[in-house]
């Protein structure tokens, strides 16, 4: 028997309601009008049923303190630093204001494996949003918790060379560079007070990144609204990203995609060609 299984297929349930401002507060922060078609925009269930420890029970990272108890839904896994990897996400109807939202999360998987950075565990959660009409978005949502870092180790990413990404290949392409506001309000949209995405002496010094760290379901939805821009408002039927590099606040961020139909593949770049994010999605037939 593993050390995790005890929590393989330990279930959670919240509720919610889209409300109006949460749908207004989403538009302001990307800059963008109201679907046309009267739904809420795709990547909003991002914002629903989040967890909300007392700012008493935070941890020195931001993050909700560890549940160490046998009772826990996450398993207490003994790591410090914790990041959310990947999502593969289903768009089954869209949402609507004044929905009322029930979200069931359930423990998929728990593994444990070694990289260059160390020892790692990945956590897999599967997410069901339902409203009075059925099951609207399916998600599983990767968790990578990680090992401390020291002042030793070097700042990540690296300073951007003197290379630049080239778009050539690529159907779309839109440019954004992050700044502190929209961080900051993603992190309040979000409920996120991780503090690598607003503390930069943190930032640096404790997890040494070398600026703020774009938030990876924001560079996700931003991959979102270059979709929409290209083929409407709630056009896909499902969608997955990885993240692969920490994007950084005031540094160009290179969107683009290609392909249509069941095989549209897209990606975020930074200004010298690293890759930050793959994904990839399919649209509504």
């Amino acid at each position: 028997m593993g050390v995790w299984d005890a929590w393989i297929g330990r279930e959670e349930v919240r509720t919610d309601r889209v409300d109006a401002g949460l749908v207004s507060r989403w538009l302001a922060t990307f800059d963008r009008d109201a679907p046309s078609d009267g739904n809420v925009p795709q990547g909003l269930h991002w914002c629903l049923c989040l967890p909300d420890a007392a700012t008493a029970k935070l941890g020195p990272d931001g993050h909700p303190l560890r549940d160490d108890s046998i009772e826990s839904f996450l398993p207490p896994v003994p790591l410090p630093r914790r990041m959310w990897a990947s999502s593969k996400v289903a768009f089954l109807q869209p949402l609507h204001i004044d929905a009322v939202v029930t979200r069931t999360s359930r423990i998929l998987s728990i593994s444990e494996k070694s990289g260059n950075s160390g020892q790692l565990v990945f956590v897999d959660v599967a997410h069901e949003t339902s409203t009075e009409n059925g099951l609207a978005v399916r998600e599983v949502q990767s968790i990578v918790y990680r090992e401390a870092v020291g002042l030793e180790t070097p700042l990540s990413p690296p300073v951007e060379s003197a290379c630049s990404f080239d778009a050539n290949g690529w159907d779309g392409q839109r440019v954004v560079v992050p700044n502190e506001p929209l961080l900051f309000r993603f992190s309040a949209l979000t409920f996120n007070s991780h503090r690598i995405h607003y503390d930069l002496p943190y930032a640096r010094d404790e997890e040494r990144y070398r600026g703020l760290v774009v938030h990876g379901p924001l560079t996700a939805s931003l991959l979102l609204d270059l979709a929409r821009r290209a083929l409407g408002d709630n056009a896909l039927a499902s969608f997955a990203f990885r993240g692969l590099s920490p994007a950084i606040c005031g540094e160009a961020l290179h969107l683009v995609m290609r392909g249509s139909g069941n095989d549209i593949e897209m990606a975020a770049f930074a200004g010298d060609g690293r890759q930050i994010m793959a994904a990839s999605a399919q649209g509504h037939i």
